[in-house]
């Protein structure tokens, strides 16, 4: 109701000022509103001397138009009856970025971790900066929940306080360490285990002192801020012109985040990781790496590329429209196959191909030269094993998919063999 009220007092403000003959909202037209949003937009406030930010000119238009729209279905007297805008007369809103921790600044950072006095600080926020758990979820750690993968990894269990899902995720040595000397210092401990007030199950917690579980103010907002200040990583101001550290705890989530996406990690990946339960958490992550955006781009749509398959002809001479070539670009991420990439577009439909070596929208670039390869081992290995077994039709049916691959490699210009490009490569 505050928001509502607000929207339609600036509003009426506004039609007090640059149409005083208006003396009922039935008088109020489109333009009228449309005036309005253009002078928010632009009109210095009083309290900043800036136009109002897009959030805040999104809440002055939405709440104006529930006005209309809710006066309208109350039928009102002296209203228009109708709403006269939408949420098409707003701005969009902005695509929020994970704010991850820049590579620079962690090299500032993490020796200040290593060296924090306190065992259950240094543990958790070494945790949470390998691991990408909530504070939550590494502040409820229970005692076992450190144990390895059969090749030695060190294996993390974390409870899921958020979406009551448990999940298992890898921990780097580093973090492991510091969290098996936390463990072993609370191994005696004479605490009583708690009750999960979910499942009913006994457990005992390792960040506890006294009967309590420590604070998430404690083991991390406490921990990194002096992290940060050691590391000179604050902002300007405060008590001896030293203000309030530049990096918290919850960043390191977006930080490993980030990394995953931009290293290569698939989607399910990345919400296994972190715990998400829907693609669209984890999608944020997947189109904030310029720098894959660019790589990609100039792998497969950039001048002078190198590329093999059905549709290179169609990229090499430009005939894709720019809002295909736009789409293709953002959603590379998105069309990524076994061996290359598939440009069908929107408007096409979903890909019927299953064989998509010959599909008319199948593109492949010489980085997939090595899985082309050792498909085309495979698709040989398996011809040969169906000659000896009589089964002629799966012969030609291997047989021509590595004369495909024989063709894409060669447009490519890489050798068919591993040898080859190895004496190709040497010095």
């Amino acid at each position: 109701m505050d928001k509502l009220e607000l929207a339609v007092r600036t509003f009426c403000r506004w039609l007090e000022a640059n149409h005083p003959g208006i003396t009922t909202f039935a008088d109020v037209t489109r333009d009228h509103c449309l005036g309005w949003i253009g002078h928010i937009a632009e009109a210095p406030t009083e309290k900043t001397g800036k136009p109002l930010g897009v959030m805040s000119r999104i809440q002055r238009i939405s709440g104006l138009s529930q006005f209309f729209r809710d006066t309208a279905l109350w039928q009102y007297p002296d209203v228009p009856g109708h709403t006269l805008i939408g949420a098409g007369d707003a701005p969009k809103f902005p695509l929020k970025v994970p704010r991850f921790i820049p590579d620079d600044e962690l090299d500032q950072l993490m020796p200040a971790i290593d060296a924090i006095a306190c065992p259950f600080q240094r543990a958790a926020l070494l945790v949470a900066r390998w691991s990408g758990a909530r504070r939550t979820e590494i502040q409820r750690l229970p005692m076992d929940c450190l144990d390895r993968y059969p090749d030695g990894t060190a294996r993390l269990r974390l409870s899921g306080r958020k979406t009551y899902k448990e999940r298992v995720v890898p921990l780097h040595a580093d973090a492991a360490t510091a969290l098996q000397q936390a463990i072993y210092l609370r191994r005696n401990a004479p605490e009583r285990p708690f009750t999960d007030e979910r499942t009913g199950e006994e457990i005992r917690y390792l960040f506890m002192s006294h009967g309590k579980l420590l604070s998430t103010f404690y083991l991390f907002e406490t921990a990194i801020q002096d992290a940060c200040k050691a590391a000179g990583l604050v902002r300007p101001g405060g008590r001896a012109g030293t203000g309030r550290g530049t990096v918290s705890a919850h960043r390191f989530r977006h930080t490993v985040g980030t990394q995953l996406a931009e290293r290569g990690a698939k989607l399910h990946t990345i919400m296994k990781v972190l715990g998400h339960t829907s693609v669209s958490m984890a999608l944020v992550y997947a189109q904030i790496s310029d720098q894959e955006v660019l790589r990609d781009y100039k792998a497969v749509l950039g001048p002078g590329a190198a590329i093999a398959g059905p549709a290179a002809d169609e990229l090499r001479n430009g005939s894709l429209p720019d809002t295909a070539v736009d789409w293709l670009t953002t959603n590379f991420f998105k069309t990524e196959l076994e061996l290359g990439r598939c440009l069908r577009l929107p408007a096409e439909g979903p890909c019927e191909c299953d064989l998509y070596l010959t599909c008319a929208k199948f593109v492949t670039t010489p980085e997939y030269a090595p899985r082309l390869r050792a498909r085309r081992e495979v698709e040989q290995t398996l011809a040969l094993d169906a000659a000896q077994r009589g089964w002629e039709r799966e012969v030609e049916r291997h047989r021509c998919t590595s004369d495909r691959i024989d063709k894409l490699l060669a447009d490519l210009g890489q050798p068919a063999h591993p040898e080859e490009e190895a004496e190709n490569t040497s010095p």
